[in-house]
């Protein structure tokens, strides 16, 4: 996702707050005006994987992405598709309203690996009635080496975890991933959505687009760059990894790929040198 650093910060950054000028939330009365305030309505992803997109068509641009179990408040539906917020991140786009529901039990456990089969029985040899993407959230209750989902089917015991989740190899995850625009997940995922779900993954939250994470963290001065740190460049970012070797999601390659810092940098000689950020 690209980010361009011009002048102070939005007060209410437009893709995190319904600030108008047609929807405004009930949270900024009396910091912005309206006609009429609007309260939004928490919903659940119920598809697997969905587009967040720019408008309400299955043709507008995907900026993000929803996967299963994450919360997705909305404040508008229109043309079948619903203008919302994911909870997770408070990420603004639009999802068809038909892959969404009302909130059941709260999520007990995630997706673990880069994706799991759901079985329509408490069996290895039972049909799969769908597949779940890493970092999917679930709730439901053991049953033998399966867990019973709550709304029906089964996962086995060995794809999934209690939340909260232990640490995970995000780079091993998501290793050779395609490359998609928007993406989160190991079916395809952008620079940004890869080191979301990479920290998301040691308990840490982090925004969505590379302008806004680069504005949040600890500055570290590139020569004191260790592993475990976001290396940004206009537009980009990666995890840095041992070995000074980056783990990101990029055009170039059209897949995930760690490679030598040093390489990444040569195909990018006009960017100068790169900024750093710790989160812990």
């Amino acid at each position: 996702m690209s980010w361009v650093l011009k002048g102070p910060a939005q007060r209410f950054e437009p893709r995190e707050w319904f600030a108008g000028p047609e929807v405004v939330e009930l949270a900024l009365t009396g910091e912005i005006g309206a006609v009429r305030y609007v309260e939004p309505r928490a919903l659940v992803c119920t598809a697997p994987r969905v587009a967040v997109r720019s408008g309400p068509e299955a043709t507008a641009e995907a900026v993000s992405e929803l996967l299963f179990g994450e919360g997705f408040e909305i404040v508008e539906v229109k043309a079948g598709f619903a203008l919302g917020r994911s909870l997770h991140d408070r990420y603004i786009g639009w999802v068809p309203f038909d892959a969404l529901a009302l909130p059941g039990a709260e999520p007990t456990h995630r997706i673990t690996g880069r994706r799991a089969p759901v079985f329509a029985a408490a069996s290895i040899k039972a049909a799969v009635v769908m597949e779940l993407p890493f970092s999917a959230r679930v709730s439901g209750g053991l049953d033998g080496n399966f867990l019973a989902l709550s709304g029906g089917g089964h996962v086995h015991r060995r794809h999934v975890e209690a939340a909260p989740a232990n640490r995970f190899d995000a780079a091993a995850i998501f290793a050779d991933a395609p490359y998609l625009w928007g993406g989160r997940s190991p079916d395809g995922v952008d620079c940004s959505g890869l080191v979301q779900q990479a920290l998301a993954a040691e308990g840490i939250s982090l925004r969505r687009d590379t302008d806004l994470q680069v504005a949040e963290g600890e500055a570290v001065k590139f020569a004191a760059r260790e592993a475990g740190d976001l290396v940004f460049w206009p537009g980009h970012v990666g995890l840095l990894l041992q070995g000074d070797r980056l783990c990101h999601a990029n055009a170039y390659w059209m897949r995930v790929v760690t490679e030598p810092l040093a390489d990444v940098m040569a195909r990018l000689p006009d960017a100068g040198e790169p900024v750093v950020r710790r989160f812990s």
